[in-house]
């Protein structure tokens, strides 16, 4: 028998990976969930990640591995590097059920949950503790609430991606030092309203052209977490990063909720136990690859990292232009993460 959900699985993946699907789902009782071999409930677990990058490597990986190697009838397998499809397609998947486990950013949420939107904005979070801090408190209960109804997504732990920031050809110390640069960033309204937020001239370019208008000089820098600098070689087009972090990247691990009902409440315990483990080993991976890429540029001097960057300065331009253009709800969760730091 072949269901919905098997039907869909092989849609998305377009690969050979799609016919391990198949076989592990078919049979699978309506609403049930997927029946793995042993009578084990499948879990299938997406990300758009590459397998050695840290939220493989060391979280989804490590969450299966320790899932499955428990005693309590659960099998994650886990589908990296977008073959279950983008972001927005998984999303999507994991809203109708078809995808059980999936991590991500606020971007393809918001297109459901425009709300989310507002943590991606400039500073909101001072760091990758006061995110942390943010959804571990009673304050964040309203947004994962209000997400679970108008998704049906639940979030079971949010992970560290890393700290958005500047590269050009000159230091960026002070929001005067953006005047007259070109900056790219993401073509969203919330990355767009950031740059505005900093004081930048946000110029919108697709991510696989960065390298080339950075090289052709259509713009003369961009904003991205250091790990992504690497591994983009824009190391070779761009002589500062500057360390001015305004942006805390984050993924949300969501589950869907009607799996998660289904699961018994050992099952839903080790979960949460067990994901809840991993960010902390997630976020010192992150943490550890990008010092690894920091330590290697300042040996080779390939790449001048600047440090003494006057963040308060960046923050306080942030905190009032955001202030002044949020309303009504999104306002009162913005000065809700503010106040939670």
């Amino acid at each position: 028998m072949v269901t919905k959900r098997t039907r869909k699985l092989g849609v998305l993946a377009m690969l050979p990976v799609a016919s391990l699907i198949l076989a592990g789902c078919s049979g699978g009782a309506a609403g049930n969930g997927n029946s793995a071999a042993g009578g084990k409930t499948e879990l299938v677990f997406a990300n758009s990640y590459t397998d050695d990058h840290p939220h493989n490597r060391c979280g989804a990986n490590v969450i299966a591995d320790k899932i499955n190697g428990m005693d309590i009838g659960l099998d994650i397998k886990v589908f990296s590097n977008s073959t279950l499809g983008n972001d927005v397609d998984r999303f999507t998947s994991l809203m109708e059920g078809d995808v059980d486990i999936d991590m991500q950013g606020s971007s393809a949420i918001s297109s459901t949950y425009p709300a989310i939107g507002v943590l991606d904005s400039a500073y909101a979070f001072s760091g990758g503790d006061h995110m942390f801090e943010y959804f571990d408190s009673e304050a964040s209960k309203p947004l994962k609430e209000e997400l679970l109804k108008a998704t049906g997504a639940r979030v079971i732990e949010p992970f560290f991606f890393g700290m958005r920031t500047f590269s050009a050809n000159k230091p960026i110390r002070t929001p005067e030092d953006l005047q007259g640069l070109r900056m790219r960033f993401p073509d969203s309204p919330t990355y767009l309203a950031n740059a505005e937020a900093l004081g930048a001239n946000a110029v919108a370019v697709a991510f696989e052209e960065i390298f080339l208008s950075l090289q052709q000089k259509i713009i003369d820098g961009q904003e991205n977490p250091i790990p992504t600098v690497a591994s983009m070689s824009l190391d070779e087009v761009q002589s500062h990063v500057s360390l001015n972090e305004h942006q805390t990247g984050f993924q949300l691990v969501m589950i869907n909720e009607k799996k998660w009902q289904s699961l018994k409440p050992e099952q839903q315990e080790a979960l949460t136990k067990v994901i809840g483990e991993t960010r902390d080993a997630n976020r010192k991976c992150i943490d550890e690859n990008q010092q690894k890429i920091v330590d290697e540029w300042e040996k080779s001097g390939t790449v001048t990292v600047v440090k003494d960057v006057d963040k308060a300065a960046f923050e306080a331009k942030a905190e009032k232009y955001f202030l002044n253009k949020y309303t009504g709800a999104d306002l009162e969760l913005y000065k809700s993460i503010r106040a939670s730091k």
